[in-house]
């Protein structure tokens, strides 16, 4: 399952961090940040329920980049 979600980051180097952290959280196949736009993409492993993966991938990212949001 592919979601996109509305994010809010200050420079592309933050974005990075964001689709870095996002990468590794667990039950995420792959995720793009695309700075321009200002939206991630997401790719959930199978199974994976999108709302608990998203929890989590928020927390990662604020934890490399504290002044990010992710729109749910």
């Amino acid at each position: 399952m592919k979601k996109t979600y509305k994010i809010d980051v200050d420079c592309a180097n933050c974005a990075n961090k964001m689709e870095q952290a996002a990468n590794k959280t667990p039950g995420v196949k792959e995720a793009v940040v695309n700075f321009m736009t200002l939206k991630m993409n997401v790719e959930f492993e199978e199974g994976q329920d999108p709302k608990t993966v998203m929890g989590q991938v928020r927390e990662n990212c604020k934890k490399v980049e504290d002044d990010c949001e992710i729109f749910l």
